[in-house]
């Protein structure tokens, strides 16, 4: 059984114990060399990461895909994407967001009649600044 290194709860061997795993470094000289696999409760050292027998997260199968709900749609078809915030007439600054059509302070949230879609962001060719 794989596990990842952030698992650790296990089951020891050694001692019975549901516990925790401890990693602590070995070192030759300042290098650091690897890593020992020890049981928090009794210090009993494994000889590598296959052989820690970490506790199973199984869950019980009570449920299946089919049991999960539809996940719900707040918006239908593009009907986001007639706000303000997508609109060429949306203007920011650091103190308000305006509508240049309109004249008015306006939110990014908010939506109209006359909208009128950005147009695509323009892609750097090959050479440009």
């Amino acid at each position: 059984m794989a596990m990842n290194k952030a698992a650790i709860e296990i089951l020891c061997p050694a001692c019975g114990e549901e516990t925790l795993l401890k990693r602590e470094p070995k070192y030759d000289g300042f290098k650091k060399v690897g890593e020992s696999l020890l049981c928090a409760s009794c210090g009993h050292e494994f000889a590598g990461e296959q052989d820690v027998p970490y506790r199973g997260r199984a869950r019980p199968a009570v449920f299946d895909d089919a049991d999960r709900p539809a996940a719900p749609r707040v918006f239908s078809g593009d009907e986001n994407a007639r706000m303000c915030r997508y609109c060429a007439d949306y203007m920011v600054n650091p103190f308000v967001q305006r509508c240049v059509r309109h004249k008015r302070e306006v939110q990014a949230t908010d939506t109209c009649a006359q909208f009128r879609a950005k147009p695509p962001p323009k892609q750097a060719g090959p050479g440009a600044p």
